[in-house]
């Protein structure tokens, strides 16, 4: 049996996830998995998430340095963390599925 290895193609790769270059879902194979939603839906759910979060944090850290009474600084500090745990936790996410697929893409067929 001959194998040969082939470049590896980011976009085919995407396509064959279910997602499209920019990350969004592809509408042929999008359909969620019976019971609950896919993790592509998930992930993109948890990304936008998280970036709400960090634009409030902008918006109340705007606040603060303007001395709007309205904003505590306790409360942006505690925003921020937030938003910072959040961020750890997708990137960490994103890391172990990395990882899964570098582990996958190694096995031996």
């Amino acid at each position: 049996m001959d194998l040969k290895l082939k470049p590896f193609d980011l976009n085919q790769a995407l396509a064959r996830a279910g997602l499209a270059a920019n990350g969004q879902p592809l509408a042929a194979r999008a359909a969620p998995v019976a019971g609950g939603s896919s993790f592509s839906n998930a992930m993109a759910d948890a990304l936008k998430s998280v970036n709400q979060q960090m634009v409030e944090v902008d918006r109340m850290q705007r606040a603060v340095v303007s001395d709007n009474p309205t904003v505590s600084i306790e409360q942006t500090m505690v925003a921020m963390q937030k938003a910072q745990i959040g961020f750890q936790t997708v990137l960490q996410v994103r890391n172990k599925l990395v990882a899964a697929y570098t582990d996958i893409m190694n096995m031996q067929v």
